[in-house]
């Protein structure tokens, strides 16, 4: 019995250790979602540096604009959240996506051209 007895104590405390930390999770909920976002933030940047396409790199770009919105609503700055979504995400992305498929056109024209 002193064996299942202990056994019992050491779940109740791996339990209520459990409840804490979940407690502590439930209250700072906004810190929980702004380490989330820092993370999807910062991997990201690291496909923007290190993606092959660079269509794929103004994407993931993208990505991290928004992400960067986002934490201006974090820090209750609404009004610079919208304004960057719309202008870097909506405008500035889509300038580089369509300078890159427009160039890439003329480059790969003018390798098979040279091909021959």
């Amino acid at each position: 019995m002193g064996f299942l007895d202990g056994l019992w104590n050491v779940l109740g405390d791996v339990w209520g250790g459990f409840c804490n930390v979940m407690g502590y999770l439930w209250v700072n909920s906004d810190l929980v979602a702004f380490v989330v976002l820092a993370a999807i933030a910062i991997a990201a940047c690291i496909y923007v540096v290190t993606a092959k396409e660079v269509v794929h790199s103004a994407f993931y770009l993208a990505l991290v604009f928004v992400c960067v919105g986002v934490t201006y609503f974090f820090l209750e700055a609404e009004f610079i959240g919208v304004i960057q979504i719309l202008v870097y995400v909506g405008a500035i992305t889509i300038l580089f996506a369509f300078s890159i498929m427009l160039t890439r056109r003329y480059i790969m024209r003018a390798e098979c051209d040279s091909d021959e």
